[in-house]
């Protein structure tokens, strides 16, 4: 059969569509409305109850649950209408057909990764994840895409086959990570004296764990100054405070104690003969 039959066939008799069935119809749409937000709303309240799911899942299981009953409301109302569902669905049938054939297969896995990612949760909500490149908090996980707020709060949506199919570095999850702030100093300047006040300067800093201790390794000897890593642990949440500190007052207490920062130099020699 044709599509131009099928849809023929699907379409709507308007002679045998009375006021009555108009007036049911609406009424069926007003109750079935408020019945789906009672629903939701009850699903909604039982989940957040079950404390082992978490805010993502349950996300995720209400979104699929409210487009579930809108379509089966959609179609009890059409229904009332004096339309027959399955010819509706059968006229229907080349059109998704049509779907399929132009990329519902992507539709299909980005619905399946979400699945994965609610299930499993690789990334939560309100952690802060990158990937693909793309760094930012994670405000939910649909049935379809992930959407991220990156730090100049610019929303990005992520298909959700990109999230299960590509590494992601949650730097979150942990409870504590390691803070690491690279310096310089010149090669005649005294080494040990520089590791120690680098030390001292971490262990003063009262988010700094005592365990593992702070330290300092020289990482490379470069062009024109000898290489430090600092390296402090401290607790998520204070990451970013404790690397900006450290960043800052290192120049500080260098300066104090006589350790120079230098920079990148060249030395030009120019021939005068000739």
């Amino acid at each position: 059969m044709e599509i131009v039959d099928i849809l023929n066939t699907t379409a709507i008799p308007l002679s045998e569509i009375t006021l009555e069935k108009v007036v049911l119809a609406v009424i069926v749409a007003l109750v079935g409305w408020v019945v789906v937000k009672v629903l939701i709303s009850a699903f909604t309240k039982a989940l957040s109850r079950a404390s082992h799911l978490p805010e993502l899942v349950t996300e995720f299981l209400v979104r699929f649950l409210s487009i579930l009953l809108y379509v089966i409301l959609v179609l009890i109302v059409i229904a009332t209408l004096g339309i027959d569902v399955s010819s509706v669905v059968l006229g229907l049938s080349a059109v998704i057909g049509l779907i399929l054939g132009f990329g519902l297969q992507d539709t299909i896995t980005n619905l399946a990764a979400g699945v994965w990612v609610a299930a499993l949760r690789p990334i939560d909500k309100d952690e802060f994840v990158e990937i693909k490149g793309i760094s930012g908090r994670v405000m939910s996980v649909g049935i379809m895409a992930t959407e991220l707020v990156k730090a100049d709060n610019t929303l990005i949506t992520i298909p959700n086959s990109l999230v299960w199919g590509s590494p992601v570095i949650n730097s979150s999850r942990m409870d504590t990570r390691r803070v690491e702030v690279k310096v310089g100093i010149a090669y005649d300047s005294d080494l040990d004296l520089a590791i120690r006040v680098a030390t001292d300067l971490m262990a003063a800093h009262e988010a700094v764990l005592p365990s593992p201790k702070p330290a300092v390794v020289v990482s490379e000897l470069g062009d024109s100054s000898v290489n430090l890593s600092l390296r402090a642990w401290t607790e998520t949440a204070n990451f970013w405070r404790v690397r900006g500190d450290l960043t800052r007052d290192i120049v500080r207490v260098f300066r104090e104690a006589g350790v120079e920062i230098p920079f990148p130099q060249v030395d030009v020699h120019l021939d005068r003969r000739g």
